[in-house]
């Protein structure tokens, strides 16, 4: 079997997100079939300014074929056609000057997947993105969608409603985020399973070499991931020096990881920078506790991680996927205010009484539903179940000149307002 996994950057050193996500995948999936991982020249996520080399190379033994990107996104263009979709009454040909905003733009890509005869099927991530978007039109019968959508005003936005509707397969990472897609789109005849992905958790972590390597020598909960108001990390700051101040006693935070906004200079607040896995996975085995406050995720790799490593996790509550995962797994605390973080905060030092139980909770949930055996039998069978399937019909057509040009679509932000929210308990979770 012939494979492609499509994403919007690729390469060794991205550390988290959907582009380690389809490393990940498609590393896994070459044990099985014949992979090629297609994707952009693009580093930059803000800008998809072509730094890579165009042509083909060969990553952790998978070949990685590059195109250049038509064109940069120009964040403030952006930013304008973001407001006018998500704010105000507008028409498709305004969603698709969106959908030409973000990015990244490369029509050699979509060409290039396709070459008749050349996949059998093409793995894309994620949904919002230009390739991906033109990718699933222009070859229905052979994408498998892997969306990591979140709960942003990009769900309401009424183009991707016929992609949903029209590709293979879907690959969700959540029972949220498959909730939330069925209710904006109403695909629900289309095959889905909900995978994730697994992650590469080593059988042993040193966390005394953490310690020493750093220098703490206190407890301390831990967030790994970039520092951005968007994933939450203001919210956490501010959180995090009250609780200081009552708990003078109480855990420390460390931070690894990209800072996109200041970390503030607190005697209780270490922030690392970037850390290699080795180092990453040594800090999760010294800490008491994940912190994930972000509210918004279509997957938390590295709560699965901290659950890998038997570690409780706490959570911002406003995040549906994350409470979702808590509640399933029993493995986690969540929070919705500062009172509640305090608390949870709290009540997950390792000295607590339901430190360890969470912790032996949290690595059977990984065994059980993350560990890679899982995952890559969840994607074989989906293969197999949609090479023995016959193809679904033509995606739905575009919309005539004029339909596409009459500003009658709602505000993105209303429709998802009208999307119910909540976790997802399923019976057989």
């Amino acid at each position: 079997m012939k494979l492609a996994v499509a994403v919007q950057r690729y390469g060794a050193d991205f550390n988290g997100g959907a582009e380690l996500h389809a490393r990940y995948i498609a590393e896994r999936l070459a044990r099985h079939a014949e992979v090629e991982v297609v994707t952009t020249c693009a580093r930059d996520y803000v800008t998809w300014r072509n730094e890579l080399p165009a042509g083909t190379e060969t990553i952790n033994g998978v070949p990685v074929r590059r195109f250049a990107v038509d064109r940069e996104r120009d964040p403030l263009d952006f930013g304008r056609h973001s407001h006018r979709v998500f704010e105000h009454p507008h028409s498709i040909t305004d969603e698709f000057a969106w959908l030409d905003s973000e990015g990244p733009a490369s029509r050699a890509l979509i060409e290039y997947l396709a070459t008749p005869g050349k996949f059998d099927f093409v793995i894309l991530f994620s949904y919002r993105y230009y390739h991906a978007y033109h990718a699933a039109r222009r070859i229905a019968a052979k994408a498998i969608l892997v969306p990591t959508a979140e709960r942003d005003e990009v769900i309401g936005l009424s183009i991707f409603g016929p992609v949903f509707r029209g590709v293979r397969g879907i690959m969700y990472n959540s029972y949220e985020e498959r909730a939330m897609i069925q209710t904006a789109s109403g695909n629900h005849d289309v095959p889905g399973v909900v995978v994730g992905v697994g992650s590469e958790v080593p059988a042993a972590a040193d966390p005394q070499r953490f310690r020493e390597k750093f220098r703490m020598d206190r407890p301390f909960a831990l967030y790994i991931g970039r520092i951005d108001e968007n994933k939450g990390c203001k919210e956490l700051f501010a959180y995090f020096s009250r609780y200081a101040a009552t708990f003078p006693r109480g855990l420390d935070l460390v931070m690894i990881g990209r800072a996109i906004i200041p970390v503030p200079d607190h005697p209780r607040i270490h922030h690392l920078g970037f850390l290699d896995d080795r180092d990453k996975f040594d800090a999760l085995a010294a800490s008491d506790a994940l912190i994930m406050p972000s509210y918004f995720e279509s997957l938390s790799m590295v709560a699965l991680e901290a659950w890998g490593m038997g570690k409780p996790v706490l959570a911002n509550g406003r995040c549906d996927v994350l409470k979702g995962q808590c509640i399933r797994s029993g493995a986690g605390l969540y929070y919705e205010t500062y009172e509640e973080f305090a608390e949870t905060l709290y009540a997950l030092e390792s000295r607590g009484p339901i430190h360890a139980r969470l912790g032996r909770n949290g690595r059977e949930y990984f065994r059980v539903n993350y560990d890679w055996p899982v995952i890559e039998r969840k994607y074989l069978d989906m293969l197999e179940q949609l090479r023995a399937a016959p193809a679904r019909g033509a995606i739905e057509p575009m919309p005539g000149w004029m339909a596409r040009r009459r500003a009658d679509l709602p505000p993105a932000r209303a429709v998802l307002a009208g999307i119910p929210a909540g976790a997802v308990v399923p019976q057989h979770a």
